[in-house]
């Protein structure tokens, strides 16, 4: 990671982006409705995490952005420049009465590989680290009993331990407007996204409280 003195300053306003999430027409930026929750993740390139989430019963609207850095608004190249500090994030916003927290983090660790440190695959960074930036005390709760049993899982398979950060939500900066449902407006684009593919039951992802 990049020391304060190389940090991009970056500017005060945000991107534009369309008003409207390309697959489930809802918004893209709040004011949400009233029940409602947001999830955050990291976990490569945000253009195949977003799909993971987009189509699921449940979500209202996905976004992509940037997370977890130091530079205000910053663009897709400053970004990749690895002088932000920033990972490229999904945020999901979901009806929690339809879908739980703890099935969109058996997407999460099974969508990509958690252990790989500042990369996904062929994608190298700092921006492609795998992230959950949680909402509450419950969320971070239930993100640390998950990654315990995944990460037990994993070692089984004779995997490396969880390098996945874990952190309150901090600011999402929407990324630039082509970013967004980008394999949509694209279907043909390249993302190297890819799992383990160890699977996890949900049930063992929860511990021994019941998350809702």
């Amino acid at each position: 990671m990049q020391s304060n003195d190389e940090t991009l300053p970056g500017r005060p306003d945000p991107m534009p982006v369309t008003a409207r999430h390309q697959i489930t027409k809802n918004p893209l930026k709040r004011p949400f409705p009233e029940g409602l929750q947001c999830a955050l993740f990291a976990m490569g390139c945000f253009w195949g995490a977003e799909k993971l989430f987009w189509a699921i019963s449940g979500v209202y609207t996905t976004a992509v952005g940037y997370t977890a850095g130091a530079t205000p608004n910053p663009t897709y190249e400053e970004v990749c420049s690895g002088r932000t500090g920033h990972a490229e994030a999904v945020l999901v916003v979901f009806d929690p009465t339809q879908l739980t927290f703890i099935h969109l983090l058996k997407i999460f660790w099974e969508g990509h590989d958690p252990t790989q440190g500042m990369r996904q695959g062929n994608d190298t960074g700092t921006q492609y680290r795998s992230g959950i930036y949680y909402y509450s005390d419950k969320q971070r709760d239930v993100v640390l009993r998950s990654k315990k049993a995944y990460e037990n899982v994993l070692h089984e398979a004779s995997y490396h331990s969880i390098t996945t950060e874990i952190l309150p939500a901090s600011e999402f900066y929407y990324a630039e407007d082509y970013h967004q449902q980008y394999l949509v407006k694209n279907p043909a684009g390249y993302c190297g996204l890819g799992g383990t593919g160890i699977a996890i039951e949900e049930k063992s992802l929860m511990g021994s409280d019941q998350p809702s």
